[in-house]
């Protein structure tokens, strides 16, 4: 295995760190959790991190539009709600809707492997807050 591709203390830690949440955290709370085991820690080592983990197929940097990336250690098929107010990510504990890439093959001239959905709304948290204002 090539020097990038060990299993460092840092590494570790990071991807115990991801598969223990599901909130799919920022780099930068990653960071200071991490830093909580490993106090040297630096952001810029958890940012090579979580790029050899994301290409090494580890884990799941996910993408909402914002200008922070979010990573999900979970990498079995599910999909994400993302709330527009908070920024917050949650799962979807739902089936897969293995039909729409049947579709999507049909309407389309594609080789299709595989889909991604997101759900986009306000979470129970950030409706209760504007309840309570």
């Amino acid at each position: 295995m090539a020097k990038s591709q060990r299993m460092t203390k840092q590494k570790t830690a990071i991807l115990e760190i991801l598969r223990s949440v599901e909130s799919h955290p920022t780099a930068e709370w990653i960071y200071q959790e991490a830093r909580k085991k490993i106090p040297g820690l630096s952001l810029g080592t958890v940012y090579r991190n979580l790029n050899q983990l994301r290409d090494n197929g580890e884990i799941s940097e996910l993408e909402f539009g914002s200008h922070q990336s979010r990573f999900d250690g979970n990498r079995d098929n599910h999909y994400h709600f993302c709330c527009t107010e908070c920024g917050k990510v949650y799962d979807i504990h739902m089936p897969l809707i293995k039909s729409i890439e049947n579709r999507a093959r049909a309407a389309s001239s594609f080789t299709v492997t595989g889909h991604r959905l997101e759900f986009f709304g306000v979470c129970n948290d950030c409706l209760e807050m504007k309840k309570a204002i």
